[in-house]
């Protein structure tokens, strides 16, 4: 299976809860649960759900990126929402982002998130063989 490598985003909350952004096993890669955090650490779209989701779906994207893989490569997606009602706005930017791929998903309606400012958060899991190594 090869070395178990874990990435980190330097978020706050990865050292106080004890996970990883990304970890990769073998061929699989498992990216923790990913929100609309900015380059600068500020919260993207604040009352905007498919701002939110377009943001929290990047950064799920560059974390695979960092272990070689991109958004062809992800097999299933877990959406936690603050509004299920709103479910258009995070379909469409969960459609733009992943076409014709289209992963198994769940979406599942949560009280909170970690910021109440927070609409959206992301979970993937992504299979490295058969699309380009």
């Amino acid at each position: 299976m090869g070395a178990i490598v874990r990435i980190s985003s330097n978020a706050p909350w990865e050292p106080i809860a004890g996970y990883s952004r990304a970890v990769k096993a073998g061929d699989w890669v498992a990216v923790s649960g990913t929100t609309a955090t900015g380059a600068q650490g500020g919260l993207v779209g604040v009352g905007q759900m498919y701002v939110q989701a377009k943001q929290a779906i990047a950064n799920l994207a560059a974390a695979l990126g960092r272990l070689g893989l991109d958004l062809r490569h992800v097999v299933r997606t877990r959406i936690y929402v603050t509004d299920i009602s709103r479910l258009d706005e995070y379909g469409r930017a969960h459609a733009e982002a992943f076409g014709e791929m289209r992963p198994a998903t769940s979406m599942v309606e949560v009280c909170a998130l970690v910021d109440p400012a927070m609409l959206v958060e992301v979970e993937a899991i992504a299979y490295r063989k058969g699309i380009g190594g």
